[in-house]
Order: C-alpha cells, then sequence, then structure tokens
C-alpha cells in the first residue's frame, strides 16, 4: 500500500469516527442548573506547582547538551561534513522549542497563581461584604 493509500484510509477512518455534541446545563424552572465548573484550589495549586517544576528543570535540562552539540556541529563543518550544518539547525530547533515550552509552563504557573489569588481576593471580599450587611442578619 502507498502512502498516498494509506493516509486516505487513515482519514477515512478518523472522518467515519468524528461527532459532535454540544454540552449544555438543562433547563430547569425558576433558572439555575447543575453546571460543572469547580474551582478545586489543591488540584490548581499541584498543576501549578507542577508547570513551575517543569519550567525550572527545562531551563537547565534542555540545554545539557548545548555545548557539546555546538562543538560537533563545528568539527563537522570544519571537516566538510554537510551534516554539521543539519546538527547545527537541528540544535538551533531544539532551543527554541525548548524557550517556548518553558514560557508556556511559565504562563500556566503564573496564571494559575494569580487565578487562586484572585479568587481568595474575591471570596474575602464577598465574605466582608455580606458580614457587613443587613442580610447578615437575616441570615443568622
Amino acid at each position: 500500500m502507498s502512502f498516498d493509500e494509506e493516509w486516505a484510509a487513515a482519514r477515512a477512518t478518523a472522518t467515519a469516527n468524528v461527532s459532535m455534541r454540544l454540552n449544555h446545563v438543562p433547563v430547569e424552572p425558576g433558572g439555575g442548573g447543575g453546571g460543572d465548573l469547580e474551582l478545586n484550589q489543591d488540584h490548581i495549586g499541584a498543576i501549578g506547582s507542577e508547570a513551575y517544576k517543569l519550567h525550572t528543570r527545562l531551563q537547565t535540562d534542555g540545554k545539557h547538551a548545548a555545548t557539546a552539540t555546538t562543538e560537533a556541529a563545528g568539527a563537522l563543518t570544519k571537516e566538510s561534513f554537510a551534516s554539521g550544518a543539519a546538527l547545527l539547525k537541528a540544535h538551533t530547533t531544539w532551543e527554541t522549542q525548548v524557550k517556548t515550552l518553558v514560557a508556556a509552563c511559565a504562563n500556566i504557573s503564573n496564571g494559575l497563581n494569580y487565578s487562586l489569588k484572585s479568587h481568595a481576593k474575591d471570596e474575602q471580599q464577598l465574605h466582608a461584604d455580606f458580614t457587613s450587611s443587613a442580610i447578615d442578619q437575616y441570615l443568622k
């Protein structure tokens, strides 16, 4: 089987298995619904922590072969091997991808930390507003 035939078969199989389902909250009398969005601070904190750990490790581990790779590419190029330029191009691509991953991990970690702090601040403000209002007297 040629590549084109195999690719066409794979696309046909994938297309046959695709379906669309729209998620929604069922309409209930009186409004309200059983939405499933939940903020679990422990889970979000754990994800943010892992993103930060990955960020830190990628900054060092992603560069551990940089010197050796650059030296090898230079030596190969000096000896007129075309693979020297290819190795240097692969190294440059690798560095770009590592930088992208490091930035993504930082964004995830920072975004989740901001969300947790913002949510906690909003909760404190709501608590302060309710406890200082006349509504609080009726809820007791």
